[in-house]
């Protein structure tokens, strides 16, 4: 019988291997009883700390006799069968395309988009505002170097996505089986296979940007295309229903069906979709500021001891309600052993962003600190107004910082006291360099107070968070999309039918991992109303 067993805890320091012999021990069966042993997820629990323990939910066959089975699954606790999962049927669209579909956006929702177009034989057209991941690199760079920014290929746009520069965090909240396959296609791109069951798992950028390109070649392999330095400029529809795409203000490709995966920094492109009669809303995000701390400060907090052999750096996930405001404030994007970097994709507007490579070895943990906010923050009910708050905060930082994409920055204890010193036991990772300054006034004022509370309470938690070894650097906006393109039943536009939005640009989505779901579901839609153009 093929079993499931959650919340199987084992002392970190014993050896992995002897997994089956331990089990065995437990079940009181032989040990050559259990085969075909997968382990389906691992986190860490040290909840008694400095005692930690690996949390382990496995995968496995048992063969003995069936009554003995049922007596063991009565004696353990965790331990069930394994459920089967029926195939959904086929059934065979009415209607072919004309065309072959177009998907715009070469992130994560866009490329698993085309890779479930591609496998089922629907050769899609993939364009891409930036660079390839390669070119992209050099072009990031070259910025964080020399502050000479490319506003079409930068840390939020080309190959990749905003993801490629990130922590390459595949954790998410939504629970969907296609999340198997996006794990799946990561390892089978080069990802290392313990993504598969880590309850944290991350690539980092270092390792991303292979997984990236070999996507891309796979799509290609099976008959899609990949355009760089290709840019949505038009639509064309009549009737309500898409007819063509422009591209660089000189192509029309004619396509009855798009799947749009803009990334949440498309602003250019959400003016667009608006004049030409796209439904937009406007939608809650966060905003804030990054904070780095040494990595053994949070190991000690988290872990009980400033490095463990078995385990990676330590992260951690803060939240705080705020009583007097009613807004939330959070810990976002955390990354262990990572730095700082500039993730502007306008001129005279900056924003920082957290990125680290697979090791994780820099020493530093950052994250974002962010209050949530919402219309009540923005000028007015037009849909773009959470995109101009953005801009407006982000160039008030670009400003503040010396105008030459330098962060403003000021130590935890400094901003919590009001007063800028230019003092910093922690130097910031962050490149171009920084500017010592007041960082409230970069932020809007309900914002600041509430992380001047937020930092005391995250301090309780772990204590040295709002000590004098935190730097805070500014301003971090990019949180989310600020606007959703809405959709209907059949995740179409609402108003031109064959427009579909996808991923975290389109406002349904959080991360590489519900990016790429989402972009996934929106291929399986429209093959569940054409088929493939001969």
């Amino acid at each position: 019988m093929n079993l499931i067993w959650t919340n199987l805890r084992v002392p970190v320091e014993e050896d992995e291997r002897q997994l089956p012999l331990m089990m065995a021990r437990k079940l009181k069966v032989p040990q050559q009883s259990i085969s075909n042993l997968r382990i389906l997820r691992r986190s860490v629990d040290a909840r008694k700390k400095p005692q930690l323990f690996f949390s382990y939910t496995l995968g496995f066959s048992l063969e003995i006799p069936y009554k003995e089975v049922d007596r063991v699954l009565h004696r353990v606790a965790g331990l069930k069968p394994e459920p089967q999962v029926m195939p959904k049927p086929f059934i065979k669209p009415e209607k072919n395309l004309s065309h072959r579909p177009i998907v715009v956006g070469a992130g994560p929702a866009g490329y698993f988009a085309a890779l479930a177009l591609a496998r089922a034989g629907y050769a899609p057209l993939v364009l891409e505002r930036g660079d390839d991941v390669e070119t992209r690199t050099l072009k990031v760079e070259n910025f964080w170097k020399k502050g000479q920014l490319d506003i079409e290929s930068n840390v939020q746009f080309g190959e990749g996505g905003a993801g490629t520069f990130s922590d390459g965090k595949l954790t998410t909240r939504i629970a969907d089986p296609r999340i198997t396959e996006v794990l799946e296609t990561f390892v089978e791109q080069g990802a290392p296979a313990e993504i598969l069951f880590l309850a944290k798992a991350h690539i980092g950028t270092d390792i991303l940007k292979i997984v990236t390109q070999r996507l891309r070649q796979k799509i290609q392999s099976m008959g899609g295309e990949v355009r760089f330095r290709a840019k949505l400029t038009g639509l064309r529809h009549q009737n309500g229903k898409l007819t063509g795409v422009e591209v660089n203000h000189s192509e029309v490709i004619p396509a009855e069906a798009m799947i749009l995966a803009i990334g949440h920094s498309a602003r250019d492109t959400y003016r667009l979709l608006l004049e030409q009669g796209v439904h937009l809303e406007q939608k809650a995000f966060a905003i804030g500021l990054r904070v780095e701390h040494p990595q053994e400060l949070i190991n000690t907090s988290q872990y009980g001891m400033e490095l463990h052999p078995k385990l990676g750096p330590a992260d951690y996930q803060l939240t705080y309600q705020d009583t007097t405001t009613g807004r939330g404030a959070y810990a976002f994007c955390m990354c262990p052993g990572g730095k700082v970097v500039a993730a502007a994709s306008d001129v005279e507007r900056l924003v920082t962003n957290g990125m680290s490579e697979y090791r994780r070895d820099t020493g530093v943990a950052n994250s974002a600190l962010v209050v949530t906010v919402g219309k009540g923050d923005f000028q007015g009910e037009h849909p773009l107004a959470g995109v101009e708050f953005q801009e407006y905060w982000e160039h008030q930082a670009f400003l503040a910082g010396g105008r030459d994409y330098k962060a403003p920055a000021q130590s935890v204890r400094d901003f919590l006291a009001k007063r800028v010193s230019g003092e910093f036991l922690l130097p910031s990772s962050y490149t171009p360099g920084i500017h010592p300054v007041e960082l409230h006034a970069v932020l809007p004022q309900a914002v600041g107070d509430v992380l001047d509370r937020a930092l005391l309470s995250f301090d309780q938690k772990i204590q040295g968070f709002a000590g004098e070894k935190g730097t805070l650097t500014g301003i971090e906006t990019r949180t989310s999309a600020p606007v959703r393109i809405t959709r209907d039943k059949t995740g179409e536009s609402l108003h031109i039918q064959g427009l579909f939005p996808a991923g975290e640009g389109a406002g349904y989505a959080g991360g590489i991992m519900s990016a790429a779901v989402d972009g996934i579901r929106s291929a399986e839609r429209i093959m569940a109303q054409y088929n493939p153009a001969d």
